[in-house]
């Protein structure tokens, strides 16, 4: 089973190769007690029924790919957006291997995260040993200004304390006391991704000026603080800075890893790049106001906000779409003083222009979608914007606070009135109510492709294709570039779901003499 230099395969078309398909078919037979064909056709077609659905979501004790990740992730991936931090995983090799894999097939760049390597013995007598050679090594071999740790399971399971282990590294010499090393308690087993973020957010916060606020005032520097939260399409980040320089706006992006998660490739290695510094952190209590861009996963950040910066952390929705970009601009403008400029206005318009234009083509179409909790409210604005009719929404993080309100958003849109919102569920929950409710398309990340495959499997006439946008993308390149905020971001999303729905009518309709009777090219 060699392959041939000259015509190197991988795995598909390879496998299909007679040599390949005898192997294991053996294996099948041999080893795998495989039920028969009818068997397995028979429980499939039964896990796509209304019945299956029932008993589906009747399950208490079982997790089947619970559409979010764990907190630490999310954690380095707020560290690594602040100047020269190394993100330091308190826990096994393995968690932060995974942290590592899992972002570098997102965002194809690599990822820098050290972990202190706990193993049996510090699960038994604690990691404080751990974490003193661990700071000490990563400070001395990667040169941060910052290390910002955080936890695994097995750390929290144990109880291990990080103020306490820090604070101990610091008197046996191992770094210096003076230098910065915020952390969070990020416990896998509770919260999410989202929650990870937050979480460390806030322990960068505390570490600069919970102590430092004396000679801070609220609005003496003139400035908006924006919080972008567990945000993957860097674009966002870009656009973002890109408004409020049209705007004339003073601001601060606390954490942005945009120029760390998409360096040039121009001969220069550079393991850190851009990110918020230290003096805009220790500033930022001194803003006009700070504004969460995705609130719904910040409730720490804005505790904090509030009780020790006490700024206003006004409320906004998250800047998506037509509305919410209208309403987020405007009360920019409220807060500065500084009026919305005409590029701005000209951008909005394209946009109105664009929804007009593909309104035929969205109108009544009917999505289902998963994700983080304003990803998905966001989201869920904007098909209401352009005519479309979500039928589910699935979060698994999301509280029921957030359900209210995204049960009255719908509610108030004619679009809304049959959408059902779930919190709490996964993706093979979402799975059931996909072969039940048939949507035209799905929306969410990379793994909705096996609940398509699924629906593909039942047959052609059932197949629900999934439109990718999301975290994490893993089968398609470049997407976490494009941005999914303001205006800029509208057009984008526009742009991919008329697009998704004209693909699958030239699907649909590509059979000779019967089925492709279109004006194609006048579409």
């Amino acid at each position: 089973m060699s392959q041939e230099v000259e015509n190197i395969q991988p795995s598909y078309p390879l496998f299909r190769n007679d040599e390949y398909k005898e192997s294991l078919a053996n294996k099948r037979e041999a080893y795998e007690e495989r039920h028969p064909q009818e068997k397995i056709d028979e429980v499939f077609q039964w896990t796509t029924t209304k019945e299956y659905q029932e008993l589906n979501f009747n399950r208490e004790a079982l997790t089947v790919n619970p559409a979010k990740a764990c907190q630490p992730l999310g954690a380095v991936l707020c560290a690594l957006g602040f100047e020269k931090t190394m993100p330091y995983v308190h826990g096994s090799q393995g968690c932060v291997a995974y942290f590592r894999t899992y972002f570098n097939r997102h965002f194809k760049e690599p990822v820098a995260c050290v972990s202190d390597s706990m193993t049996e013995d510090a699960a038994v007598f604690g990691g404080q040993k751990n974490m003193m050679a661990g700071l000490e090594n990563a400070k001395a071999l990667y040169k941060p200004d910052i290390i910002a740790v955080s936890t695994t399971c097995m750390a929290e399971v144990i109880g291990d304390d990080l103020n306490a282990f820090i604070n101990n590294a610091k008197k046996a010499g191992h770094i210096e006391q003076e230098f910065p090393t915020p952390f969070a308690h990020t416990p896998s087993f509770v919260g999410s991704h989202t929650t990870g973020w937050d979480n460390m957010f806030e322990g960068m916060l505390r570490y600069f000026t919970l102590n430092h606020m004396a000679d801070k005032k609220v609005g003496s520097n003139g400035k908006i603080n924006l919080v972008p939260g567990f945000e993957t399409y860097l674009g966002n980040f870009r656009v973002m800075h890109r408004m409020m320089k049209e705007m004339g706006v003073d601001y601060t992006l606390l954490s942005d890893p945009s120029e760390v998660l998409d360096t040039p490739a121009d001969g220069t290695f550079r393991m850190y790049a851009g990110g918020t510094t230290q003096a805009e952190v220790k500033d930022a209590p001194n803003a006009i106001d700070t504004l969460l861009l995705q609130p719904w996963q910040l409730e720490k950040t804005k505790k904090f906000v509030d009780t020790i910066w006490h700024q206003p952390a006004t409320a906004i929705n998250i800047p998506m779409g037509l509305e919410w970009t209208d309403a987020f601009l405007m009360k920019i403008s409220e807060l500065t003083g500084k009026p919305i400029p005409a590029s701005l206005e000209l951008e909005r318009g394209r946009l109105v222009d664009m929804m007009t234009d593909s309104h035929a083509w969205l109108h009544g179409k009917k999505f289902s979608l998963y994700g983080d909790a304003d990803f998905v409210m966001g989201m869920t604005k904007f098909l209401l914007e352009v005519g479309a009719e979500p039928t589910d929404v699935l979060c698994n993080h999301a509280n029921k606070r957030w359900k209210k309100a995204m049960d009255k958003m719908l509610k108030d849109s004619p679009y809304g009135q049959k959408t059902e919102v779930h919190i709490g569920r996964d993706l093979w929950h979402f799975r059931s109510l996909v072969f039940t409710n048939k949507p035209d398309f799905m929306i969410g990340n990379s793994y909705g492709k096996f609940i398509q495959r699924d629906t593909f499997y039942k047959g052609e006439e059932f197949e629900v294709p999934l439109i990718r946008i999301g975290f994490p993308i893993f089968d398609r390149h470049h997407l976490h570039r494009m941005t999914t905020m303001g205006y800029e971001g509208a057009i984008y999303m526009l742009t991919t779901l008329v697009n998704a729905v004209l693909e699958q009518l030239d699907k649909e309709t590509k059979g000779m003499g019967t089925t492709d009777y279109n004006y194609d090219l006048i579409r």
